[in-house]
């Protein structure tokens, strides 16, 4: 019998939890099973980011955990999963992450990926970054995670903020060779097409 495909969401409580939620959204219409952790905080961030709700948040995930449940499947390196992609992800997970400290659920699923050998990716969300940042980005590279901060790609000239999230989260997923066909890329979708009259530096 074949294993479903699955894929650990985890969700913090940096700004960007849109990005957590359009990943959720354009996994729907897969085959892939989505387990979401939130986190407390996230729940706060989604208050004052987002009109949804914790219930319609979570209902948008094939699977969802108590964020203090150490004891569910994810826990163990023996629940098979693709990886986990924690969107956003705060400096504080980050830290936990780098240092083994595994005090929630969330925390936990994530060292477990990386133990695993599995991807992880983290969708760090801080500006400026210090020193510690960078050494924690730098020790979760070293042991085999992906830093990939939700930076725009303004070369596919975009005309809303919801097409740039759409991007980036499917830049996201093209990370665990997931394509769900909404993704415009470079040499393929907007290749050798006239750049959009603009103004120059200093006009």
């Amino acid at each position: 019998m074949a294993q479903p495909q699955r894929l650990v969401v985890g969700i913090t409580g940096a700004t960007g939890i849109i990005f957590g939620v359009r990943l959720l959204e354009l996994l729907r219409d897969t085959a892939i099973e989505t387990h979401l952790i939130v986190s407390k905080a996230a729940d706060r961030t989604r208050a004052h980011e987002l009109a949804l709700s914790a219930r319609d948040l979570r209902a948008l995930a094939s699977v969802d955990y108590a964020i203090s449940d150490v004891g569910a499947a994810l826990a163990s390196g023996s629940f098979r999963t693709m990886g986990m992609i924690i969107a956003p992800c705060s400096v504080k997970t980050l830290a936990e992450i780098a240092t083994g400290m595994s005090s929630s659920l969330l925390t936990r699923a994530a060292d477990v990926t990386l133990k695993e050998r599995r991807r992880l990716v983290l969708m760090v969300r801080e500006t400026p970054l210090s020193a510690i940042h960078l050494r924690n980005m730098l020790t979760v590279t070293e042991c085999g995670g992906v830093v990939m901060p939700p930076v725009p790609a303004l070369y596919t000239q975009p005309a809303s903020l919801d097409e740039m999230v759409t991007h980036t989260a499917c830049r996201a997923l093209d990370l665990f060779d997931i394509d769900v066909g909404r993704l415009r890329r470079w040499g393929e979708d907007i290749a050798d097409r006239p750049a959009r009259p603009s103004a120059s530096i200093g006009e």
